[in-house]
């Protein structure tokens, strides 16, 4: 594994598909201009409707759709790595989606499809959601490798599922692209990411929704790079923008050297 630049792309995502993919693209060059050899985007980076169900309207099948060809123009263009965020993709269940991250190697390939599995509901009384009223679950993790970085795939909710990323061990990086909501990202959402960066002696990348959108919905941000050790090393709280961080393998394997965790497990 040689030093690898890594970049958070953090949006505040419309109802409006051809912004949202403009912008995109806009924060995808400006990784790649800061030197970045790979790049996230957020969860629902293409869309956040006025309601749930406008994600039926965009959803593409594997290989076709603007949203599809917009990631594979770009990791092609701009020498990338991309972690597309999430887009809906067809399921076999009527009216439902998968809430899919694609990779892109720089060649513009798919690498890596990961369906979310764990899906998110919440109702304190005053905001109410559930997203099995829309989506169909994955089931299966997915992982690949950029450069010899073995990457584990995950997406917003699962962050809260830890048996989920030692599933991937051994790995180098984790990836969560998140819409998390403001009231569970202040509470919860640095907390979680370095836990799993800890436990699993990884680096994680953790690209956000950040910020009031046209539905009313407010996301909580905090786009973060966080290292094997929890530290965070790049964090943007609010609004549109790229963070970025290198990877340095010298201080992954300082890590599992002088607390070796995971070769003391027994479960």
């Amino acid at each position: 594994m040689d030093p690898m630049k890594i970049a958070a792309c953090q949006m505040v995502s419309d109802p409006d598909l051809a912004t949202n993919l403009a912008t995109a693209r806009r924060l995808l060059e400006s990784a790649a201009a800061q030197g970045a050899r790979l790049a996230a985007l957020p969860e629902y980076f293409c869309l956040m409707g006025q309601q749930d169900s406008d994600k039926l309207a965009i959803a593409e099948t594997p290989g076709h759709g603007p949203i599809q060809a917009l990631l594979a123009q770009a990791a092609r263009e701009l020498g990338l790595w991309i972690i597309g965020g999430t887009l809906p993709m067809k399921a076999e269940t009527p009216d439902r989606v998968r809430n899919t991250t694609l990779v892109y190697s720089p060649a513009g390939e798919v690498a890596a499809r990961y369906d979310k599995i764990h899906l998110f509901a919440y109702d304190n009384g005053r905001e109410s959601y559930d997203e099995a009223r829309v989506l169909e679950a994955g089931s299966q993790p997915a992982s690949f490798a950029a450069d010899g970085v073995r990457t584990g795939l995950s997406v917003c909710y699962d962050l809260r599922f830890p048996e989920l990323y030692r599933s991937y061990n051994p790995c180098e990086l984790l990836a969560v692209p998140a819409a998390f909501t403001y009231t569970t990202g202040e509470k919860h959402w640095e907390l979680l990411l370095r836990a799993r960066a800890v436990e699993n002696q990884c680096y994680v990348i953790a690209p956000a929704q950040g910020g009031k959108h046209a539905n009313g919905r407010r996301t909580w941000g905090h786009s973060m790079i966080v290292d094997p050790w929890g530290e965070v090393l790049a964090v943007l709280p609010e609004g549109e923008g790229v963070v970025c961080a290198e990877m340095d393998p010298a201080r992954l394997a300082q890590v599992r050297q002088q607390l070796p965790a995971l070769a003391h497990r027994r479960f």
